[in-house]
């Protein structure tokens, strides 16, 4: 399937990511939160676009009308915990979603080869539905191709998409190849991944700038 960079035409998004790499103004928790929330909401407009729509009839003061609304809601699911700020921002967009949550988590590494820990999930089921998995930074793939894989207990998704705000080269074709089948929209495509399997330029660990940091 395909990858949908939204960042290569100057937009909201575009403004907004630029004051979440900013490292003068990630040192403002709260708004680095709101700029993932916002993110996130202008992320989950565009995957709105290929979703599926029904006709429908609603009165106005006026006279009857026909319009499109969504044909079933989506699921949100978040990788936490840097998820949660842009999961907020994608329940803005779909206020009436389903949501489910996955916490993914680095254990050890060696070059790119990144250890990722799954170990809660509380997710709906997701048999024959759309999901939206939502995690900002893709940096090796590793956190996303397995906390999908550990959600198939709860079935087989009709159709997935991933949502991140930035991701690397190395992990959007990590992505790509276990899971052919999604749609992925991302924000930007960063060309260097470290050996600790940060993205560069990125931003930072999105997490420890939103909720604080885990070490030291």
């Amino acid at each position: 399937m395909a990858v949908h960079v939204v960042g290569d035409r100057p937009s909201l998004l575009t403004q907004v990511l630029a004051e979440l790499r900013n490292e003068k103004l990630q040192k403002d928790r709260h708004r680095f939160r709101w700029n993932l929330q916002r993110a996130g909401f202008l992320l989950a407009y565009e995957i709105s676009r290929q979703l599926p729509y029904l006709d429908a009839e609603v009165r106005t003061p006026l006279g009857q009308a026909t319009v499109k609304v969504l044909a079933e809601p989506p699921i949100l699911v978040s990788i936490l915990r840097a998820g949660n700020a842009f999961l907020a921002g994608a329940m803005e967009a779909f206020d009436f979603a389903d949501v489910g949550f996955v916490a993914a988590y680095r254990t050890e590494h060696t070059n790119r080869e990144v250890e990722v820990q799954v170990d809660y999930l509380a997710v709906p089921s997701l048999a024959g539905r759309i999901v939206i998995l939502l995690d900002p930074m893709l940096a090796t793939g590793s956190s996303v191709i397995l906390s999908y894989e550990a959600l198939l207990f709860r079935g087989q998704p009709r159709q997935l998409f991933i949502m991140a705000l930035i991701a690397s080269e190395y992990g959007l074709k990590a992505v790509q190849k276990r899971l052919p089948e999604a749609e992925i929209y991302v924000g930007a495509v960063d060309k260097e991944l470290t050996a600790r399997g940060y993205i560069v330029p990125g931003l930072g660990d999105a997490g420890d700038l939103a909720y604080g940091a885990l070490h030291g």
